[in-house]
């Protein structure tokens, strides 16, 4: 949640939460709500919501309205509000954006003073249940990231454990049951006060707004299943969640049994196997029906990693050739689908509509790049990056060609050196060189 420093005073609260969460492991916190309103947490959870940013929720607000009115008179409504019990969620704004098989994936966008009080809730909630959570969960943790998942599964399958169950969860975050979320929450938590919010947040309407511009209220009290995707409390709530499912692989010690390792980030896990992935599949299937989720049949695979390539968390592993040698070994590097999709953002933003001042279109472009790479650094790159730049090279020519009127792909009035040297453009190449 943002790059902010936490102040002291938080994550010395914060600190003793998780050592009495680590230490006791059936204590139940009873005396929580009221630090949710604690100015300090109110403050940060406010800066942190800004540095995230996004749009405005179905009331219209945005940061610089606030901003305008006063955020320290925000902050104190909202404060009231949260001391008296009077704060009610509004309804959250669902949007669809593109998904990269071509459908649509549903985001909500709560109202800025939701996102802010979930977030406060997320300070004081999380160090709780991180106590709790297995070494092999990797998303929306401190000091835990998709890289550090990624690193995991390429050790398991260079120590032999190359026959993997590709798991697929059906709809995770729309198909989480409350009762049994709750149920999870509970487990730690005994203030009446919070469960009361956690509850508001699962049942807040969902506002969608059609072609004609027609509005329409869905979900609400009637609603048993989901955690409302682009919530700030939604990962914490599905981390809770799945640790029922690696919780349960632990106390069946089929890591043992089976010789069947699970590496899990958010609703996306592998099982990583010796010659046991279908007794895997069969075990995983299992606890996930007994959680009220489904494993989609048809996405779901085992993988013979020696042979046969299979994704993760944006990168492809599987077998490697080695450059003028005839050796293979098993590798991770960053898949065809992701720089396909890395360039299609390229393409968007250097689209013919695209009037920025050059400054700010190369400062932007720059800035994706080393964005895209930061999270692709590890395993074999060279090829990854050179198609990048090749594909980034072109897109470029052929804007700055459109920008000035020029006929042709433009090789001669924009040769590839210049680019770099008189445009200013990153070589991700010469990254790996660095």
């Amino acid at each position: 949640m943002g790059n902010l420093e936490t102040p002291d005073t938080i994550r010395s609260l914060q600190r003793k939460l998780y050592l009495k969460a680590k230490s006791e492991s059936g204590y139940r916190f009873y005396l929580l709500y009221d630090k949710l309103y604690r100015g300090d947490i109110l403050l940060h959870a406010y800066r942190l919501a800004k540095a995230n940013g996004g749009a405005a929720g179905v009331d219209g607000v945005d940061f610089e309205q606030i901003e305008q009115e006063g955020a320290g008179a925000f902050l104190a409504k909202l404060q009231e509000e949260l001391k008296k019990q009077e704060y009610r969620p509004m309804p959250v704004r669902r949007v669809y954006i593109p998904k990269p098989n071509g459908g649509q994936r549903p985001l909500g966008i709560p109202c800025i003073r939701d996102r802010v009080v979930q977030t406060a809730a997320n300070l004081v909630l999380q160090p709780i249940f991180e106590a709790d959570l297995t070494d092999n969960a990797y998303a929306y943790r401190p000091r835990k990231s998709a890289q550090d998942a990624v690193r995991r599964v390429h050790a398991f399958l260079r120590e032999g454990y190359t026959e993997v169950v590709d798991a697929d969860l059906s709809k995770y975050f729309d198909e989480i049951p409350h009762a049994e979320l709750m149920r999870s929450v509970a487990r730690r938590i005994s203030d009446a006060k919070v469960l009361r919010l956690i509850k508001f947040w699962l049942k807040v309407p969902v506002e969608e707004t059609d072609e004609k511009g027609s509005r329409r209220l869905t979900g609400g009290k009637g609603q048993q299943r989901g955690t409302p995707q682009g919530g700030v409390a939604s990962p914490l709530l599905a981390n809770i969640y799945m640790r029922r499912f690696l919780l349960a692989w632990q106390q069946r010690q089929l890591a043992t049994k089976l010789r069947a390792y699970v590496v899990n980030y958010a609703d996306d896990f592998v099982i990583l196997c010796r010659g046991t992935a279908q007794k895997a599949g069969e075990a995983a299937e299992q606890i996930i029906t007994g959680m009220k989720l489904r494993m989609n049949q048809e996405k779901t695979r085992v993988v013979d990693a020696s042979r046969q390539p299979f994704d993760f968390l944006g990168y492809t592993f599987g077998p490697c050739y080695a450059v003028r040698s005839p050796e293979v070994y098993l590798g991770a590097q960053p898949s065809k689908v992701r720089i396909k999709r890395f360039y299609g953002k390229v393409r968007e933003h250097l689209s013919s509509a695209n009037t920025d001042p050059l400054e700010e279109v190369m400062a932007k472009l720059n800035w994706m790049l080393v964005g895209w790479a930061q999270y692709f650094s590890y395993g074999t790159l060279t090829d990854a990056y050179r198609a990048v730049d090749w594909l980034v090279q072109g897109r470029l020519r052929g804007w700055l060609c459109r920008r000035h009127k020029v006929r042709g792909r433009g090789m001669r009035r924009f040769p590839t050196n210049e680019l770099y040297s008189k445009y200013g453009l990153v070589c991700l190449v010469n990254l790996l060189a660095a």
